[in-house]
């Protein structure tokens, strides 16, 4: 039997578990970390629950689903999940010095010329990579949640990303059965900054009584056939997350538009945080 390539998922969240998910039905022996044991423990039930759902759906048979649980392992130990693997693939959260940590420490336990990718939704590749022993093979790996559904993968090259990598990246995207799109390094890359200067004003509206975020959001849905309203969506990404974004490109960018709402800093302060805390815009079950 030809062994599955290694592939490590750091960061074992919303996004990571995903990744990781779809990492395993494509076949390579995924190793998915995390520092915090209930972190691990409820990516595990969430994959479990998506593969379950998969196969009520008639979207997954129960072959896929045992060899996809079978990829999978767990560890909340960097080194060991980054162990020789070929391809790494970093999703803790939005915090340069984290991510630049968690990366130098990978490119140090993975194999000598590993594709070192990273989730960021917004930060400078350049940055990120900046200091590590080998630039070149850091690119972004920009996916959307829900992993297992959503199609799009943005492919960031920064400053020091080599074309080999880029063309790497590519390939590991379309493995996974995603459409990637290659970005330049700048200020949100392309979904995000459009993406969240939406979802901005829509939390705007809500603050001005425009509307109500179920009327907004089915506006969105119905007049311009998005598939689902900015403000669940917000939601469902994390408020906290949506937040951290919009300082950082309000910072970078200069502009208005990015300038955090009041609404959203006080749902944040006040622990709304979306699906994850039970209540944003919306009541989660």
């Amino acid at each position: 039997m030809t062994a599955r390539p290694a592939l490590a998922v750091l960061g074992a969240g919303t996004m990571g578990h995903g990744i990781a998910q779809v990492a395993a039905m494509a076949g390579y022996d995924t190793r998915l970390f995390d520092v915090m044991p209930d972190v691990l423990e409820t990516a595990r039930e969430r994959i479990e629950a998506n593969l379950r759902k998969g196969i009520q759906r008639g979207k997954v048979t129960p072959e896929e689903r045992e060899r996809a649980l079978g990829g999978l392992s767990y560890s909340r130990y960097l080194g060991e999940a980054a162990d020789g693997v070929g391809i790494a693939i970093e999703a803790v959260p939005e915090r340069l010095d984290l991510k630049q940590k968690v990366l130098a420490r990978c490119g140090e336990a993975a194999a000598a010329g590993a594709l070192l990718a990273t989730n960021t939704s917004s930060l400078s590749i350049t940055a990120l990579a900046e200091g590590l022993p080998s630039p070149g093979r850091v690119v972004g790996m920009h996916f959307f949640n829900p992993v297992h559904i959503m199609a799009l993968v943005e492919i960031v090259r920064g400053a020091e990303t080599s074309d080999e990598t880029v063309a790497r990246a590519r390939e590991v995207a379309e493995r996974l059965g995603k459409t990637p799109v290659v970005i330049a390094d700048s200020p949100g890359f392309a979904s995000s900054r459009l993406g969240l200067a939406l979802g901005l004003e829509a939390i705007r509206m809500v603050e001005e009584g425009v509307a109500s975020p179920e009327d907004i959001d089915t506006a969105m849905m119905l007049g311009y056939r998005h598939p689902m309203g900015p403000l669940k969506l917000g939601d469902l990404v994390g408020l906290d997350v949506r937040l951290d974004i919009a300082r950082y490109l309000h910072e970078a960018l200069g502009s208005p538009v990015f300038e955090p709402p009041a609404l959203l800093e006080r749902m944040v302060a006040a622990g709304r945080l979306g699906r994850k805390s039970g209540r944003g815009f919306y009541r989660w079950d």
